[in-house]
């Protein structure tokens, strides 16, 4: 079952200790010491939640964001109504090319400041991300720390599962090689997202066989 339920996706981020602020910090900005410090809420200088668009709008007004901002704030809606916080937060608190990351235990995640910049990364970022929130739920409730596959394996199209396996520790090619795809796929994740909303995740996606066993064990579904 733990190869299908996953309880952090890619990096074990909740054995990192909670920090007391920046001044406790380790090992320093840029590292995973102070991506710990940000997703547990210890550091939260330079850390702005984003509630629509035009929130990134303030952030970048430079950049056009009107060819996504539907699908992004329609994102942000379900995200409100499922209990995750999205936050923009410094490139100082994310390991070198870290562009996000979601957080099981709090139901949060943060995007890198240092990317959003550009429309398209900041939407195959936030789906991306979206997606392992959609995993939560899947996986009977945001409120554990469990997460699962919501398509199957053989579903996912191979040339995101090759990248992946180019990148991610195997443990992690399932859930990631998904969300790959739907970081790159418009409307995919704001579909899940809304389904996770709307209480309809498990009509909408069939569990696989043995994320459904573990549903009705749990007493998720009957």
């Amino acid at each position: 079952m733990k190869k299908l339920l996953l309880g952090l996706i890619g990096l074990s981020l909740v054995s990192i200790p909670a920090l007391a602020g920046e001044s406790k910090l380790k090992k320093g900005f840029y590292t995973m010491d102070s991506m710990g410090c940000m997703i547990t809420r210890e550091c939260t200088k330079d850390v702005r939640r984003i509630k629509s668009i035009n929130d990134i709008r303030k952030e970048f007004p430079n950049s056009n964001f009107d060819l996504i901002a539907d699908e992004f704030d329609s994102m942000l809606v379900s995200l409100d109504k499922i209990g995750v916080m999205v936050f923009l937060g410094h490139e100082k608190y994310f390991p070198p090319g870290h562009r996000g990351v979601y957080h099981t235990v709090s139901n949060n995640f943060y995007l890198n400041d240092a990317f959003v910049h550009r429309p398209h990364v900041l939407m195959t970022v936030m789906r991306h991300e979206g997606w392992h929130a959609a995993q939560d739920c899947m996986a009977g409730s945001i409120k554990n720390s469990m997460i699962a596959i919501i398509k199957p394996e053989e579903d996912v199209p191979r040339i995101w599962r090759d990248i992946v396996e180019k990148t991610y520790p195997k443990s992690a090619v399932p859930w990631e090689a998904e969300a790959k795809w739907a970081g790159k796929t418009e409307g995919m994740t704001a579909q899940a997202l809304e389904a996770c909303a709307t209480g309809t995740m498990w009509e909408i996606y069939k569990p696989t066989p043995l994320t459904e066993k573990w549903l009705r064990e749990e007493g998720f579904i009957n």
